[in-house]
């Protein structure tokens, strides 16, 4: 197959995440639902042999079985590209496995070659285990950071959303005190990136709002300066640029405004300060997207739950929602190449 005409139906790679947990069966499940499955040629990156026992119990995809991309032609409805990674032997269920850390990381890098090179329109990634990674790859992050490493980049943003509202955030996979350092390059970078996202998927004028870093957004400076030493400036270089953007304002009371409608995209400084309300607001419909590549990448924003792994008790809704907003990303995949080439 050569590069896909994403103007008859996108082809999109999913990335099944680590064997050991739920990735292979909340994908699986997802295309159960027709909905889903029509919105695109899904292409399944993980071992074969996998699928197949999971797909006996949850509804018979049929999957075609390819072991390179070339192999697919238009009329598959759903593909598994099969990586011959796992050896049955070495398969953990429901542990931490370093087989299975290494196996669900060659999938998300095959999954980012597939785009990078224009065989898939965007890629969509199971969740993986950072400790089962680690046990092989030392220094692994995490998803957003290797694949923005692997797509040249050596910046990219977390953008969480859901049907109610988006937050990105300034700093995501590191120390609390490492995100206190902050920046207002990268805070002005944040709000335009998350800007130009909402812009190129529809939302016209999006409205922004900035938190604070410190309780009541410092409080004029009693409860710390980073507000009008970083954030401020930062606020005020997008403004004149035409974002409608304001802030800092203090995240307690923000997030209350923006979930009633008054914003469309709040900027969070650091991971929990964004994590934690939108996982309380909808945890089963919110998805990770990684702003300023060159690719389309939307994530599950769930993990591995071991706990649970061959019982079948996984919900799917959440890949559900992230491949259909990876579909809807594709839809605008030429505006949003042209604003992230912009903010390279």
């Amino acid at each position: 197959m050569d590069t896909y005409d994403f103007n008859s139906r996108p082809s999109i790679a999913v990335s099944v995440g680590d064997p050991s947990g739920i990735g292979p069966e909340v994908s699986l499940k997802a295309l159960v639902d027709t909905k889903v499955r029509n919105l695109a040629q899904w292409i399944l990156v993980g071992d074969a042999w996998q699928l197949h026992e999971i797909d006996q119990h949850i509804g018979s995809l049929s999957g075609h079985r390819v072991t390179d991309v070339g192999e697919v032609t238009p009329d598959m409805d759903v593909v598994i590209l099969d990586t011959d990674q796992l050896d049955r032997r070495d398969y953990v269920l429901g542990k931490v496995s370093a087989a299975c850390g290494q196996a669900g990381l060659t999938y998300v890098r095959t999954a980012a070659e597939l785009c990078l090179a224009d065989k898939t329109a965007a890629m969509v990634t199971a969740p993986l285990n950072k400790e089962a990674v680690s046990l092989t790859v030392k220094g692994f992050i995490g998803h957003t950071e290797f694949i923005a490493e692997l797509c040249g980049r050596d910046e990219s943003r977390m953008l969480l959303a859901n049907d109610r509202l988006c937050v990105v955030h300034v700093s995501t996979h590191c120390s609390l005190a490492a995100a206190t350092q902050l920046s207002t390059d990268r805070i002005l970078q944040t709000i335009q990136l998350g800007a130009h996202t909402l812009e190129a998927t529809g939302k016209k004028a999006p409205r922004i709002a900035v938190c604070g870093l410190n309780p009541h957004a410092g409080e004029h400076g009693m409860f710390g300066k980073e507000e009008s030493e970083f954030i401020l400036p930062a606020i005020e270089a997008a403004q004149a640029e035409g974002i409608d953007v304001s802030g800092p304002w203090p995240a307690d009371t923000l997030f209350v405004q923006a979930v009633r409608g008054k914003y469309d995209l709040v900027v969070a400084m650091y991971h929990d300060q964004g994590h934690v309300p939108m996982k309380l607001l909808d945890f089963e419909h919110t998805v990770n997207v990684t702003l300023g590549l060159p690719i389309i990448r939307v994530s599950v924003d769930h993990g591995t739950a071991y706990d649970i792994v061959g019982t079948n008790q996984a919900d799917a809704e959440d890949m559900k929602t992230a491949m259909r907003f990876a579909a809807h990303m594709v839809s605008h995949r030429d505006e949003l190449t042209q604003r992230f080439a912009e903010n390279k």
